[in-house]
């Protein structure tokens, strides 16, 4: 028998009752992880449940044993050995194990080294599957992500055994190496697969006399000067010439406490470049020391630009503005690659109660200013707006100087204005609606009437506001919805959206084109005989009704959520132009919920869903909602509180109205419907009171009667 056991980290085992050729034995041994095998001639081998399967597919399971905390095994041989062999006894006690060696090389043993090498590939974020064996390959680094241009800057070698993978990330500012072996550890060149700007590299140490900077000559002077920049600005700042590639350059050096950090160059040619192996800082840092307002511009001619308008506290980006704004989320600061200027220089910043953003006027610009609220806080960044000049608006800082002058330049940055945040506005943001509210110069502000004069006193229809119908069943709330929009379509020409359950679509089609035709669709007696509409007049209110509505039906027998219904109307608000939505009625509507969410929270949920599309899209949504089973109900009207559900119906509407039909012929004609209007937010456009409409059973419409009852008018 052999038995194994661990002891800190290394194995030992020992032979005893040995039966066997000892040059032929085979042993295996099992763990949760690994297998172990051995011979007296071999050395230990680790590898990975299915390679010593197919190594030692002989070997029968049977034959593994456990014993207590190590292991147990029975050998076996290939041939018989004498009696004398098998009364000796023999103990053998290991040495540590040596490192792991590579299998034999045959094609399933490399098939399973490199499937167990790309497994370790994948653990360090390496995706290495369309890498063959004895290859380079380019591949996106998981460090830096091949960057803003989305790089393969990855180049990753395996090895043609599959034994070993080696990579490096040739992108400068990242630089990420490493190496993996299927039989041993990975190693990287940062451990926790995090890259960390804050590395100790070591940035070249530069002075004017090592960069061969000279003064300024006068040619360069008189450019300058053509830029309103003063020779006084210029010895300030430092700004200095170069002679690169045969011609002489403009050299901003970049400094810090005194000390030049890094150096940008200027060609006639407005081309850039600045120095290799430096950090990238602000220009003008020194300028914001303890500055308690901060003014950013793009490049380094507006900071001077700024300092002519009597800006100091003023510093420029290193690199220039992006091509847009990034649409992933914000790195970690020891991430934010292109923006470690401003992190490096942190503490200026945070000491900082306002950061003007005088990027450019382009796109690229903006995109800049976008980039930087995002990091230093959009709730203290302001931004300017650049005046025009004689062929359109300045671009930047320098153009206004040139332009309008110093004065100029000044009166923009003191009127700068606060950075916009989304959700966040001021009513100076709303003053062109409001103004064309007042002087009543946008159409429908004050609401559109409803086309009956005993009702336009008391409500009007507002775009962008919710109205709650109810009544008692049969009272006619879906006629008199449809009548009303008959009218608004008569009037204004409004276009509408119909999500109307109860109705099938044939049979809503006929209440519509009545009211609209104001004739019958079928030849009916209602105690005098009617002339049915025409042929002709048929197919154009067959037009009409493909140029008015829209509906939204189920195709299945599901019921539509409410989030399905809002979603295809948006569709026909953009589609369409519709200006109106029916939802009729609400109990036709699929309400599920979490167990969680009682029925009144998931109705102010729902309604408030309502009312943001009907503001959004400036569409008016009548929501038709059934009243709960009335137990003592003597036939009057209900009120907006007996809705089925929750109270929220009458507390989140902007209008709630009662229709009821007269079923007492004792108390008027039976052909009486009384419109009760029980809510009327905005007092502008009506107010509580009661209204009476005569219906034709002929037509389905509505008409006013002047006679009695009259209309009562509530306070």
């Amino acid at each position: 028998m052999l038995h194994l056991q661990t002891r800190g980290g290394l194995f030992s085992y020992s032979f005893s009752s040995c039966s066997c050729k000892l040059n032929n034995l085979l042993v295996i041994m099992a763990s949760s992880k690994h297998l172990v095998h051995t011979s007296l001639k071999s050395s230990f081998i680790v590898a990975p449940k299915p390679v010593l399967n197919s190594i030692t597919p002989s070997v029968p399971s049977r034959l593994i044993h456990t014993h207590g905390h190590g292991l147990i095994f029975t050998a076996f041989a290939s041939k018989p050995v004498s009696p004398a062999r098998q009364a000796s006894r023999l103990s053998y006690r290991a040495h540590p194990v040596p490192p792991p060696v590579s299998l034999e090389d045959g094609p399933e043993a490399k098939s399973s080294r490199l499937n167990l090498l790309n497994q370790k590939l994948k653990e360090a974020g390496i995706d290495s599957g369309s890498c063959a064996p004895g290859q380079y390959s380019g591949l996106h680094c998981p460090m830096c992500k091949g960057g803003d241009n989305n790089e393969r800057s990855l180049s990753l070698y395996i090895d043609h055994k599959g034994d070993t993978a080696l990579w490096t990330c040739f992108r400068g500012k990242c630089g990420w190496r490493g190496s993996a072996q299927a039989l041993g550890d990975t190693k990287s060149t940062n451990g926790d697969m995090k890259k960390s700007l804050k590395s100790n590299k070591k940035y070249r140490q530069l002075d004017e006399h090592s960069l061969r900077l000279e003064p300024l000559s006068s040619e360069l002077l008189t450019y300058f000067s053509q830029r309103m920049i003063s020779g006084e600005t210029l010895r300030r700042n430092g700004v200095m010439q170069h002679k690169a590639y045969n011609q002489i350059v403009i050299a901003f050096p970049y400094r810090r406490n005194g000390e030049i950090v890094s150096c940008k160059y200027r060609d006639i040619n407005k081309k850039f470049w600045q120095e290799s192996d430096t950090e990238r800082i602000l220009y003008g840092l020194d300028d914001i020391t303890g500055a308690s307002d901060i003014i950013i511009v793009e490049g380094e001619m507006d900071k001077l630009a700024m300092e002519e308008a009597g800006f100091r506290n003023c510093v420029s980006v290193p690199d220039g503005a992006p091509a847009s704004v990034s649409e992933k989320e914000l790195p970690p600061e020891d991430q934010d690659t292109k923006y470690q200027f401003l992190w490096n220089c942190k503490e200026f910043f945070e000491k900082a109660s306002r950061i003007i953003l005088a990027t450019d006027g382009d796109s690229p610009g903006q995109a800049l200013a976008e980039e930087l609220a995002r990091r230093l806080g959009r709730e203290r960044c302001w931004r300017v707006k650049w005046p025009k000049k004689i062929n359109g608006h300045c671009k930047d800082a320098n153009e206004v100087l040139m332009y309008l002058g110093p004065d100029e330049l000044r009166e923009v940055i003191e009127n700068a204005e606060l950075y916009p945040i989304k959700g966040l506005f001021n009513f100076r943001d709303y003053f062109d609606e409001i103004d064309s509210y007042y002087h009543q110069t946008v159409a429908f502000d004050l609401g559109v009437s409803t086309g009956w004069r005993g009702l336009n006193e008391l409500y009007n229809v507002v775009p962008g506001e919710l109205t709650v119908v109810t009544g008692v069943p049969n009272s006619g709330k879906s006629e008199w919805i449809d009548a009303l929009l008959c009218n608004l379509n008569r009037s204004v020409g409004w276009k509408f959206i119909l999500c109307s359950m109860e109705n099938k679509v044939r049979e809503h089609a006929r209440k519509l084109l009545e009211k609209h035709i104001r004739k019958p669709f079928f030849n009916v007696r209602y105690g005098n005989d009617a002339e049915r509409m025409s042929v002709e007049e048929f197919e154009r209110g067959k037009e009409w009704l493909s140029d008015t509505f829209s509906l939204i039906r189920c195709e299945n027998d599901s019921l539509p959520n409410i989030d399905w219904v809002l979603k295809l109307a948006k569709a026909a608000v953009l589609r369409h132009g519709v200006n109106g939505l029916v939802i009729d009625p609400y109990n036709e509507l699929d309400h599920q919920r979490s167990p969680s969410q009682t029925e009144t929270e998931y109705v102010s949920q729902m309604l408030t869903k309502i009312k943001r599309f009907a503001q959004h899209h400036s569409c008016h949504v009548w929501f038709v909602a059934h009243p709960r089973q009335l137990h003592h109900w003597v036939g009057g009207p209900p009120n907006l509180y007996d809705i089925s559900g929750s109270a929220h119906f009458i507390n989140k509407c902007d209008n709630g109205i009662v229709i009821h039909r007269n079923r007492d012929p004792e108390a008027g004609p039976l052909d009486l419907v009384q419109v009760c209007v029980r809510k009327v937010r905005n007092k502008v456009i009506g107010t509580v009171g009661d209204a009476f409409l005569s219906y034709s059973r002929l037509t389905g419409e509505f008409v006013d009667i002047d006679e009695s009852p009259k209309q009562q008018k509530k306070s």
